[in-house]
């Protein structure tokens, strides 16, 4: 990551375009599970219902592109924290009373988590200003560790079968089945530590209303990395790992000052500048995905 702050005065930047932010946040569902969908979501967001008051709310209209997310615009990821329980497993990986975990709608890299809080208290502050709680900021460090397991393993799961590392362990496994030696760990081959593989953090300025940090893939691959402040909100000190926290004031300082996306576009992977051609970068990690799957 970057050890100085951009020489640019001030300026806020977003690391999402305006088509993401007014994506949907409504599941897929075949078209007799719409008016299901649409009910549930209307008697939960009833008034008589006293549902917790949140900014931007919509009515549900399936079939009305204008009016697919139940939170609009940037509250969108409130949807999730409000009624996770009406999501396919598919979008929402897990959730309980203090946590939503979700896969993120325009993923950045091959595995895109988002973990969301459902603290009223804390869920619509800055991320800078609710992690300053040593409370709030443990929880959330223990709950990011979580999830972290969880994309390594997935991973581990998807991309496994590419990795000399893996496979090399994999064999040595089934020489000594086959010889029929009992197996063990200590004498097999290491394989591949897929914790090393996944970045997590939050961005300076988020682009959504509610506290998310991103639990992600280090690869950088997906369709949805379109843009040069996609790349670099992953790839420069735009994204503050939550291990990092509690940030000093000149730390805050440092990380809030403009430019950060507008900087030179750099390989994760090899260093390799590209100064600010994205196609010529883009075209190279498709490179590098295929050669880091066979680490």
């Amino acid at each position: 990551m970057d050890t100085e702050g951009p020489t640019k005065a001030h300026v806020v930047q977003d690391a999402t375009t305006g088509e993401e932010i007014s994506g949907t946040a409504i599941p897929p569902s075949t078209p007799d599970e719409d008016r299901d969908i649409a009910q549930k979501l209307t008697e939960l967001l009833s008034p008589s219902k006293n549902p917790p008051a949140e900014p931007t709310r919509s009515t549900l209209t399936r079939h009305d592109p204008t009016a697919l997310t139940t939170f609009a615009g940037r509250a969108g990821l409130g949807a999730y924290i409000h009624a996770p329980q009406l999501f396919p497993s598919s979008r929402v990986i897990s959730f309980d009373e203090s946590f939503v975990t979700i896969n993120d709608l325009y993923p950045k890299s091959s595995i895109h988590t988002l973990l969301l809080p459902r603290d009223p208290a804390k869920r619509l502050l800055h991320p800078f200003e609710a992690l300053q709680d040593p409370e709030f900021l443990s929880t959330l460090q223990e709950e990011v560790r979580k999830v972290r397991v969880l994309v390594a393993k997935e991973l581990q799961r998807r991309f496994g079968i590419y990795s000399t590392k893996e496979r090399s362990r994999e064999a040595a496994m089934e020489k000594a089945l086959e010889e029929g030696k009992e197996i063990n760990e200590a004498s097999l081959p290491q394989g591949r530590d897929w914790s090393k593989d996944v970045i997590s953090g939050v961005h300076t300025h988020p682009s959504m209303s509610h506290v998310h940090v991103h639990v992600l893939s280090v690869d950088r691959h997906s369709e949805c990395m379109r843009h040069r402040k996609h790349y670099n909100s992953f790839a420069t000190d735009f994204l503050v790992d939550v291990e990092e926290f509690p940030l000093s004031e000149e730390e805050i300082i440092r990380r809030k000052k403009g430019g950060w996306l507008d900087r030179d576009l750099v390989c994760w992977r090899c260093g390799r500048n590209y100064k600010n051609r994205f196609k010529a970068l883009k075209h190279h990690l498709e490179e590098e995905f295929e050669e880091w799957k066979k680490e």
